[in-house]
Parts: C-alpha cells; structure tokens; sequence
C-alpha cells in the first residue's frame, strides 16, 4: 500500500523567501528540506534522532508554526517531533496551477515525503487538513505508525450533512476577494493571536499569486457521494475500522465545524476502545493555539502508557 505516483507539475513553482520567515516568535528552529519530485517539502525536525517519533500534521491555512507551543512539551519528554508544511503552505513549495493542487496529490506528496525521510513507529497526531490528508497516509502507510492522535479532524466520504459553518467558510475561500491568512487562523482562535502571530501565519504567502493551494483546500473536502475521492477514504476508513493499535481523540468543545466529530471514531476503531479520550474545554477550531501545551501533555500521556 505503500506505492506512491510521480505527480507532473503544470505550470510555475514559488518559494517564499527566507526573509519572509526572519523573527518568528516563540519559533526558533531549522528547517529540514526533502525532494518530493520536483518539490521541495520542509519540515522540522527535532530531538534525538533515535527517539520515539511524533509526527505533527497542520491543517489549512496554517504552517508548522502552529505547532511552536507543543513542540517544547513532547522535546522535554525526550520525543523526535517531526512536522511537515503541507505543499502551498509554510516554507513548502507552491504551484502556482490550480490543477496541480487536489486531495489525492497532497496524500500522494505526504506518502512520498514520509518514505523519503524514512518515518518508522511513528505517532501521528493530526488537526483540521492534517487529519484528511495524515489519515489517509496512516491508512495507506499503516505499518510506519503505532499511534494515532486526532484533534478536530475528519476523514468525510459525503455521506454525512456538511455543517453550515464549513459552507460559509467553503464559499468565503472560493469567492472573497480578501483572503487574509493570519486574520482567518485567527478567527479559528478561541482566545485570539497578537498582531506578531498573525503576521507569523501570513509570512508564507507574500502575494495572492502564493495562495493558490489555501484557496482552494475548502473545495476538496468531500461532501457529496460523487466525489472523486468518496472510494479512496472509504477504503481508509475499513483500516480503521480494523485499527487495534491506540488510537485518542482530542476535540475541543468550542469548534463549529468538528464539534462531536470524535464519537465516530470512538465507536469504529476498535484501538480507540478504554482510551483517555478529552474534550479540550476552552478551545476553538485551532486548539493548538488555544490549549497547545494541555494538548501535547495529554498526547505525551497517552504514548508513553500505550
């Protein structure tokens, strides 16, 4: 299940500038860099390389800055923390064609970023597009992961109603004018951003020629029986539903569009059976924001007794 394809690029390549990313706050590491094809994927990578991995997963339109106040918490207990920006997002390349982004490209380019770092006995922990596109690569990769972490995430076939904020947003993303990245992640905030952490989220898209690939992530979620990509998350889903290893989900009690989504998975995957499930109280959509440091002390819990 492991096979990934060549994905051919239609048109032009961006790079943010390095410059663009000069005085993060509270975000001092490296960025590692690996070869997907033509693309260039960063990530961070840190902690003993021969330590138990975390894999961290952003979802849209965020960057493995999201992740800077969980990071500490899982390095101090000794843990690898591996997190990737998704292709279009963070220090990733961005195709600058529409046709180059889809659902089944990411998780092509996910699948081959983590053979090409050689990800083993990983724990996956993913939110929001993070979680539809981190599923299926532990669905499709089951045998590189131990673990898994979901926090306010889905993995949809369109077979359930779509909530009627993920249409507000979906149709925001697809007919604004206005597309103000940092200004979006932090209305996903429960408790907000100061004006340096919405400018930290905007620094990967220095023109609208950047945001391609967060324009239109909203549009990939399947919401209909027809979609493209129905029989491909089905087939994950029969993973799960045969997934004995531990499985925890982390949902917070203040996001609209995936609030109670965690009972799904509670109830199908027979690796989430007696596991220290937690709604994060006091969270929005962005709980890695709102309540990072419970959520990552929550995490490191349940691995180290799983």
């Amino acid at each position: 299940m492991e096979a990934t394809v060549a994905l051919p690029i239609h048109g032009e390549v961006l790079r943010t500038p390095e410059a663009r990313f000069a005085n993060l706050p509270d975000f001092p590491y490296q960025p590692h860099y690996a070869e997907v094809g033509v693309l260039r994927v960063a990530y961070i990578d840190e902690g003993p390389r021969d330590a138990p991995v975390v894999l961290l997963m952003h979802g849209e339109p965020a960057w493995s800055f999201l992740y800077r106040k969980m990071i500490p918490v899982l390095l101090a207990a000794g843990l690898r923390v591996v997190v990737p920006d998704l292709v279009g997002f963070g220090r990733s390349d961005k195709p600058a064609a529409r046709e180059d982004y889809s659902y089944f490209n990411h998780v092509q380019w996910m699948k081959a970023w983590v053979q090409t770092i050689d990800l083993q006995h990983a724990t996956f922990f993913g939110q929001d597009w993070g979680s539809l596109v981190g599923l299926r690569v532990v669905a499709e990769m089951p045998d590189r992961f131990d673990r898994v972490v979901l926090a306010n995430g889905a993995l949809p076939t369109g077979m359930d109603p779509v909530p009627a904020a993920f249409k507000i947003w979906r149709a925001f993303a697809r007919y604004s004018p206005w597309f103000p990245i940092g200004t979006i992640v932090r209305t996903g905030c429960h408790k907000g951003l100061t004006p340096q952490e919405v400018a930290a989220y905007d620094a990967p898209f220095p023109s609208s020629k950047f945001k391609v690939g967060a324009r239109m992530f909203p549009g990939f979620v399947p919401t209909t029986p027809q979609d493209p990509e129905r029989e491909r998350n089905e087939a994950a889903w029969e993973v799960f539903k045969q997934w004995n290893k531990p499985f925890l989900t982390l949902f917070s009690t203040r996001d609209p569009i995936t609030k109670n989504g965690e009972y799904a998975w509670q109830k199908r995957v027979p690796g989430a059976q007696g596991q220290p499930h937690t709604k994060i109280r006091g969270a929005g959509h962005f709980l890695q924001e709102d309540k990072g440091e419970e959520v990552a002390q929550r995490m490191l819990a349940f691995i180290q007794s799983t």
